[in-house]
């Protein structure tokens, strides 16, 4: 065979494989999370984006049981629902508090309906891939695109010929916040503004405004807007020809305010058309919204925004590189991925201001001013994954829980869109900052965030993240009288905060601080009771709370002593002082039999944070460590699916994503501010983590192992080739290391 021949084979063999090797992108499916209440919504959406188009089918009697006003529903979407009302441009991801999905645009055909269980329709065609969605709306056959910037979600609607209409309709959203303000602009553009705020219906004294403006491609034959005033009663009432009815008004270009408002733009086409409709977000102002739109879109087409989109999301996929194991696992892995990197998400615009905190003053960051901290959620494991992956992201996530401090003079506990919506317990964010620091991420003020974890452990009067303060550092402990829900767990967050202080102090040389926070970090062993080997409420006089049940509080039920669970499903919730509860325990035995009693009597929880680290927890017993591999495989195989329950549940921000995540890699970061990994069977033969130069010395660590359906256990573990002792390894130790190797067998 000649040179000439060879070249061309080897080329043609390149190409082949080239071809057949697919990008991170194309394995994830948004459809995952979209039922069994993990509240993810299949809409395209940009990294860390603040707007995101999502289809709305969570209204009207057509969508029950799953229906917004008839139970707690916290995302626009769910999967199993059929009637189609909108697609919402703010939304959130994996929460567990209705709020947003608001800025609803709708295409349909033939004469204009305003009301929206009239409107509203069946679909089908439903096609979601990574900043792509599209379905066919089945009563008009009009066929819908769409995919988004960071600020901007970009719509095609693809209309028969005849009448056709495009709405905007604010009255409908998620909660049942209301007011809004609409104003037809011209016959290609309308602005708006929409209110919001009512995350779990805590504080709506504390609604604040969203802005957008939207532009079309084709300029309307006819515009408008809509009204419908409350239903009064009464001699006035009489008088309202319009009492509780819509009114429509053609041609109307003035601003109209109200509650159940909209707009509209109408068109009659001679021939199938296609109409691409942008909307511009902003939560500073509707010029910003504008320019939001002109600078993100303008020069851009629907396709250049998709790949522009595509490769983004590509490239931060790409970060991870995983080979070898079966497709599905790489289903699961890389939309697990994708869901951590929503949130926290955009908060400023393009130019760079954003509201300041709850007063809304218009500030300006240099660096991305992130929102959506829900925090108490991710500080087990989600900001541990962007200190590793994305450091750049986590430090200017750190920056802007400081900007929040700067404004509040409080850390953020669960902060929303410049709003701190005190949701959760515990004292999170001064966690997530010691982690960060301790991970080599210091680009950051660090003594300003110390002063700021230091006030919040401190300051007994006006605390908003540490309620109960002054029993706990009297008694080491809240009591049944402190709170009337969840005194154990609330003293165990406080101990976890308490431990980070400790572990930032010794790095700054502030040993006073670090021996003072390190006796409290362990006072949670008041709450132990050897008589049940679990953490028991004590009330105000120290005594035990009596009568006990240990199994109270499963499944949500409020009780005294935990938030969201019970004695099971906390106990074990000191990752930072396990030797500590294996000798309260009465040694690594009882320990080991205790740990298993919580998953074989089912009390395991996956979908609830407290557990997440729990099957973990044997690998700090020798010996033990295969329950650890054999308990994570079976989670990952019996909680993660490709299929739109694939999700344990709430995803909550994406942390139980992150849980996979690092499972599928063979690591977790067992012990929130301690900057270790305990280590388990990948899923993986090799996994490529790529690091960012400017934080870490190596260009990437590689995971190694010969894993398969019947290797699924650690005989050894090498590290640059040489022995490693024990399944724990620091991050400094990872992150200077080239390879990671398992050997496996059955």
């Amino acid at each position: 065979m000649s040179s000439k021949h060879t070249i061309l084979l080897l080329l043609a063999v390149f190409s082949l494989g080239a071809f057949a090797q697919k990008q991170p992108v194309e394995y994830v499916n948004p459809f995952i999370g979209t039922s069994n209440f993990g509240t993810t919504n299949p809409g395209p959406i940009a990294v860390r984006g603040m707007v995101s188009v999502s289809p709305f089918n969570v209204a009207g009697p057509k969508n029950l049981p799953l229906e917004k006003d008839s139970r707690w529903l916290s995302t626009p979407y769910v999967q199993e629902n059929t009637f189609l009302t909108g697609f919402s441009h703010v939304n959130l991801s994996g929460v567990g508090c209705p709020e947003l999905g608001v800025i609803l645009a709708m295409p349909t055909t033939g004469d204009l309906e305003v009301d929206y269980l009239k409107y509203g329709t069946s679909y089908s065609n439903e096609i979601s891939k990574v900043g792509y969605y599209s379905n066919t709306l089945d009563d008009y056959n009009i066929k819908v695109e769409a995919t988004a910037t960071t600020r901007v979600g970009v719509s095609k609607y693809f209309f028969p010929k005849g009448d056709a209409n495009i709405l905007i309709n604010l009255g409908l959203g998620l909660t049942n916040e209301q007011g809004a303000s609409v104003k037809v602009v011209s016959p290609t553009e309308i602005e708006g503004v929409r209110s919001v705020g009512s995350f779990c219906y805590y504080k709506p004294e504390e609604a604040y405004p969203v802005y957008f403006v939207a532009k079309f491609s084709k300029p309307a034959d006819e515009f408008g807007v809509w009204k419908k005033p409350t239903t009064y009663k009464g001699a006035e009432a009489e008088w309202m020809g319009y009492n509780g009815k819509t009114r429509i008004m053609p041609g109307y270009a003035m601003e109209v305010v109200g509650d159940s408002i909209g707009s509209y733009m109408r068109y009659s086409f001679k021939e199938p058309t296609v109409v691409e409709m942008k909307v511009g977000v902003s939560y500073v102002s509707i010029e910003n919204a504008r320019e939001n739109l002109e600078k993100e879109t303008s020069t851009r087409s629907f396709d250049q925004i998709l790949a522009e989109s595509k490769e983004n999301w590509n490239g931060y996929l790409s970060k991870i590189e995983v080979e070898g194991g079966i497709e599905e696992d790489k289903i699961k892995f890389y939309t697990a991925l994708y869901h951590t990197l929503i949130h926290p998400s955009t908060l400023n615009d393009y130019n760079g201001e954003y509201p300041k905190i709850r007063t809304r003053e218009t500030l300006r960051t240099q660096d991305t001013r992130y929102t959506v901290f829900s925090l108490w959620d991710t500080y087990r494991n989600l900001h541990q994954l962007m200190s590793l992956v994305y450091p750049r992201q986590q430090s200017d996530m750190v920056k802007s829980m400081l900007q929040i401090y700067d404004e509040s003079g409080w850390l953020p506990k669960w902060e929303l869109n410049a709003t701190e919506t005190t949701t959760m317990v515990g004292d999170p964010a001064g966690i997530v900052i010691a982690d960060t620091y301790l991970k080599g991420i210091k680009d950051f003020d660090v003594e300003k965030a110390y002063s700021a974890m230091i006030k919040s452990a401190d300051q007994i009067q006006d605390n908003p993240l540490r309620p109960g303060l002054k029993d706990y550092l009297e008694k080491g402990y809240l009591t049944t009288k402190t709170t009337n829900s969840g005194s154990v767990s609330t003293t165990q967050e406080y101990n976890i905060s308490d431990y980070a202080i400790a572990q930032l102090a010794k790095s700054m040389g502030k040993k006073k601080d670090y021996q003072r926070f390190s006796k409290r970090s362990i006072s949670y062993r008041n709450l132990f009771d050897k008589e049940f080997n679990l953490l028991r409420p004590k009330n105000d006089d120290g005594s035990w709370l009596t009568p006990y049940n240990p199994e109270a509080g499963a499944n949500f039920v409020k009780n005294l002593g935990f938030i969201e669970g019970n004695a099971w499903q906390y106990s074990f919730m000191v990752t930072h002082d396990a030797k500590g509860l294996m000798q309260l325990m009465g040694g690594s035995k009882p320990f080991v039999n205790r740990l298993q009693d919580v998953f074989d009597k089912g009390h395991f929880d996956m979908a609830n944070e407290p557990d997440i680290a729990y099957p973990y927890l044997f690998n700090y017993v020798k010996g033990e460590e295969r329950r650890t591999q054999q308990m994570v495989s079976d989670l990952l195989d019996t909680y993660y699916k490709n299929s739109p329950d694939g999700l344990p549940g709430n995803d909550d921000t994406g942390t139980m994503s992150a849980w996979a995540v690092f499972s599928m890699m063979g690591i977790y970061p067992i012990s929130p501010a301690n900057p270790i990994y305990t280590i388990t069977t990948p899923r993986f033969n090799k996994i490529t983590i790529h690091l960012d130069s400017d934080y870490y010395p190596q260009e990437k660590i590689t995971i190694i192992s010969n894993f398969s359906e019947q290797n699924r256990f650690i005989e050894n573990i090498k590290i640059e080739g040489k022995p490693h002792k024990g399944y724990f390894i620091g991050h400094d130790e990872l992150v200077n290391s080239k390879t990671l190797e398992l050997k496996l067998n059955k």
